[in-house]
């Protein structure tokens, strides 16, 4: 039996003896309404619910990141809550979007990287690993650092020249880098206690060890002492702001604390001395706080990063000093 739908007033039924195609008044408001085969009207709409239930299921879908993003952005009840070290809430665009008006306010345009903050991968787990323990870890990392360069591809750690502890601990290590990719190959001899690895090749394994664990510290020892301390921010890495005269520069670490606190922090696994005159200029043109303008290098010993600082109008660190100066920005 064909059925009538009425578009003006949604009155559906089923009509005698009108053949399908044709229009009649609807019986409920008179509007002319089509008439429509059965079997074709229920084809259609199973059509549009299947379109509509796919649509509602990749909603679902993201709902949780999108929750995650929010709780970043609702302040440090919510971000006590996020697992830092696996979530995509930190790449989402909500979470930049703080910053990105903060410059845009100062006639800056931020153009984030989302996926410089990205922590459902293994990089910022390894970089944490590497910065706390770098007295010891230091050493493995520029042997990789240095194969990589000079495209040796591997290389030997004598573990009989460490503690036993330490051997222990280096070896383990070198075993996580490769369960987890960082390393192409890994093989331990037990009676010499020599670990022998192959380099990983890919791109961004090679960058890691080139410079951007350092970043990755950064942001992850910060995010921490923010959720500690129940504070909610925008952060970003790798990320490149334009001024009005068309100067690009790329800030390694930002952090707006608060809503309204800028806090940079530039990441350094090697020479940084040509650059200080560069990061004098920066720090002015972003009008921020010399407290709140950080050079980091886990290189730096205490009477360097002390002297540095009360030369130039900027704040240097190393591990622990990095610890205690976020810590006092952040009361």
């Amino acid at each position: 039996m064909p059925i009538q739908r009425c578009n003006q007033c949604g009155h559906t039924g089923e009509v005698l003896g009108i053949l399908p195609g044709t229009q009649v008044s609807c019986p409920s408001c008179q509007a002319d309404a089509p008439v429509y085969d059965t079997t074709f009207f229920v084809r259609r709409l199973l059509q549009q619910y299947g379109v509509l239930n796919k649509e509602v299921k990749r909603l679902r879908a993201l709902q949780p990141e999108a929750a995650e993003a929010q709780a970043v952005l609702a302040g440090g009840s919510e971000l006590a809550g996020l697992d830092l070290h696996n979530t995509s809430a930190l790449a989402a665009a909500e979470q930049h979007a703080p910053i990105v008006a903060w410059f845009r306010q100062r006639g800056i345009e931020a153009r984030p990287v989302p996926e410089a903050v990205e922590t459902s991968g293994f990089f910022d787990e390894i970089a944490v690993e590497i910065g706390d323990n770098y007295a010891l870890l230091g050493e493995v990392v520029s042997k990789i650092r240095w194969g990589q360069r000079k495209d040796v591809p591997t290389f030997s750690l004598k573990l009989g020249d460490y503690s036993q502890k330490d051997g222990q601990f280096i070896n383990a290590f070198c075993k996580r880098l490769y369960e987890h990719t960082f390393l192409a190959k890994y093989f331990y001899q037990k009676p010499e206690k020599i670990v022998r690895v192959t380099l990983q090749q890919a791109a961004p394994v090679r960058d890691f060890f080139a410079g951007e664990w350092v970043e990755w510290y950064v942001l992850m020892k910060a995010l921490t002492l923010l959720k500690e301390g129940r504070h909610s921010a925008a952060c970003a890495r790798n990320l490149d702001v334009v001024f009005d005269n068309e100067d690009l520069h790329e800030l390694d670490v930002f952090m707006l604390v608060d809503g309204s606190k800028p806090v940079v922090v530039e990441c350094k696994s090697g020479e940084f001395r040509q650059d200080i005159e560069k990061y004098l200029k920066l720090r002015k043109r972003l009008n921020v706080d010399r407290s709140q303008f950080i050079i980091f290098s886990p290189d730096l010993s205490e009477e360097q990063a002390v002297a540095l600082s009360n030369m130039y109008e900027l704040t240097f660190a190393n591990r622990e000093r990095l610890d205690n100066h976020l810590r006092a920005l952040l009361r």
